[in-house]
């Protein structure tokens, strides 16, 4: 007689499918959205990176890239990309200006009488005032009326504006013209200013500035050196100068210049 095998309840070995399909269905909703994230971050991307290689002059504005639709940029994106572009057209023109400058003024310039450098703020031209005016007068001197006649010639059609500044050494003077330094340095100034109007420079273009011995470039305790002060600096203005670079630092107790307007 065979013996009746006992009942065991048997053993689910397919449950782990359960939990597998649970993991599988949280691991594809994790990616699902992972991808929805990377495309919207890629969209940002394209757009971001896209306006900054357009500022930087790198693609024409509306190009296609990567066969992506072209991209929008914003109005104070455009305006940005429209001033940089103004700015790199306008230092080209004025570099132009500074070499024609440097022609007409070549013998003073070898001289070492003129000095003629640019930077973001404009051109600066540094005159030895020996060149121009009798010592503590503010007559022209007739050769030095060619001179600024040439300069004037080269500025007369360009549209940047002109500040003339005087300067002196800090040597006093007192005189039947002059009760200072000031007016000594502010009718240097507006002599040249007024050379320039009658040679057709229009005179709401141009600053005559006296700044007496305010603002040395050499020490005045030498005679080199106070002869490298006494001297008219003519700035062109750039109209878009970049306002990080040029910042001027006042020395304590600093004078402040004395302004005259002319207006023809």
């Amino acid at each position: 007689m065979r013996k009746r095998r006992e009942k065991f309840p048997l053993d689910n070995h397919e449950r782990w499918l359960i939990s597998y399909a649970d993991f599988i269905t949280l691991l594809f909703a994790f990616f699902v959205v992972m991808y929805a994230i990377s495309s919207v971050n890629e969209n940002k991307y394209r757009i971001v990176s896209g306006s900054i290689e357009m500022a930087l002059g790198k693609i024409p504005v509306g190009a296609e890239q990567s066969g992506a639709q072209a991209v929008k940029l914003s109005p104070e994106v455009k305006e940005l990309i429209r001033a940089k572009e103004a700015q790199r057209h306008e230092q080209a023109r004025m570099s132009g200006v500074a070499n024609n400058i440097l022609d007409v003024m070549s013998p003073l310039v070898s001289e070492g009488k003129v000095r003629v450098t640019q930077n973001r703020r404009g051109i600066t031209i540094e005159i030895n005032a020996n060149v121009l005016f009798p010592p503590g007068r503010a007559d022209l001197e007739s050769g030095s009326i060619k001179v600024l006649g040439s300069v004037a010639e080269v500025l007369k059609n360009e549209p940047f504006n002109i500040e003339i500044a005087g300067h002196t050494d800090d040597v006093p003077i007192s005189n039947s013209s002059f009760a200072s330094n000031w007016e000594l340095s502010a009718v240097r100034a507006s002599r040249v200013v007024r050379l320039f109007a009658e040679s057709g420079i229009q005179p709401a273009r141009m600053t005559a500035i006296g700044r007496e011995s305010s603002q040395p470039i050499e020490t005045n305790a030498t005679s080199e050196g106070r002869s490298r002060n006494r001297r008219v600096e003519l700035m062109i203005l750039s109209s878009q100068p970049d306002p990080v670079t040029e910042i001027p630092v006042k020395a304590s107790g600093a004078k402040p210049p004395l302004v005259a307007h002319i207006r023809g």
